[in-house]
Parts: structure tokens; sequence; C-alpha cells
């Protein structure tokens, strides 16, 4: 069990910071509003924790948990969880406990995308949705960035709409899930 190492109340959310192992951390996003209708889990892997300090002509100048606060106020229906990690078996297990506690992924598998069989065999074991995004765009990177290994198994992939895919995967699984519904 992680340690809550942050937490603070503000008008739209309670946050909640677990240390599960050093640079593991796992983040909970509950709205204080309880008309939520769904949960979704985004999961962000390798060297995502450096948005806003990295490599920024490629993936911007925000970082991920500013945006994560703006995405939950554009979907007041959405509790969104939030988990990021640079280790892979720590990704498997978020995407597995996701598939079981929410209704849908927004995976960023980031690197492990083009490398990881075990990811893209978890993704395919995942009982609910999962939407594939990158920030950049993969194919206009370097070739060994083309292949994907879960996009298979996803229900959609978006890339290079920078912070916004998030945005753009969060109405497509509110879209699959309310049809299913």
């Amino acid at each position: 069990m992680g340690r809550c190492c942050a937490g603070y109340l503000s008008v739209y959310f309670i946050i909640a910071a677990f240390e599960i192992a050093p640079n593991i951390k796992f983040v909970i996003f509950v709205s204080d509003n309880h008309k939520a209708i769904m949960i979704i889990t985004i999961v962000n892997g390798p060297n995502l924790n450096l948005l806003g300090n990295r490599e920024n002509e490629i993936y911007g100048n925000i970082r991920f948990e500013d945006y994560l606060l703006k995405l939950k106020r554009a979907f007041p229906e959405v509790d969104f969880m939030y988990f990021q990690s640079n280790a892979e078996g720590e990704i498997i297990n978020a995407i597995q406990e996701a598939s079981v506690k929410g209704e849908g992924i927004i995976l960023n598998a980031a690197g492990y995308t083009h490398t990881s069989v075990s990811v893209a065999d978890a993704v395919a074991a995942c009982p609910v949705p999962v939407i594939e995004v990158h920030i950049s765009n993969i194919l206009g990177r370097e070739e060994y960035r083309h292949k994907s290994l879960i996009a298979p198994h996803c229900r959609g992939s978006l890339f290079g709409f920078g912070l916004d895919g998030y945005r753009l995967a969060a109405e497509a699984l509110m879209n699959i899930l309310n049809d299913n519904r």
C-alpha cells in the first residue's frame, strides 16, 4: 500500500497522491460533484512525469497535473483517476486495476507503446475500452515510433493533438460508454 505524500481540498477536487515506491506516483482525483456518472482512468507511462519541463517543442510546457484539473472541469460527469509510472510492471498493474474499478482507460504508454509486449497483453486482456493517446505525432517522428504494439487492442488511437488528445479520448470514451448503457 502506498503512503500519502500530499493532499488538499479545492473547490472542485479532493486530491490524494500516493507514493508507492520512489518515482512511482498514484494520484486520485475525486470530484466533489456527486453527479459523476462514470470513472475513467488515465495511465501515463515513462517520462510523462516530466511534462512541462521536457522537450517543450514536442510535448508543450504544461504539467500534466495542471492539464488534468482543466480536463476535470470540462467533464464534471466523469471522475478521473490518474496514474503515472516509469516502471513497466506498475503500468501493467494500473491497467489491470483500472479495468476492474473503472469503465474506461486512456493510455499513453509512451516508449512502452513500441516495445512492451507485456503492456500490449494487459490491454488485450482488458474488459473495458482503452483509447491510446500520444501527445506528439508518432508517425512524424523516428521510424521505431511508427509501430504501436498496443493499438490493435485499443478501441482507437489519437496522436499529434498535444494534450488535447486526452480530451478527445475522454469524449470518445463517453460516447462508447453511453452507447453501451
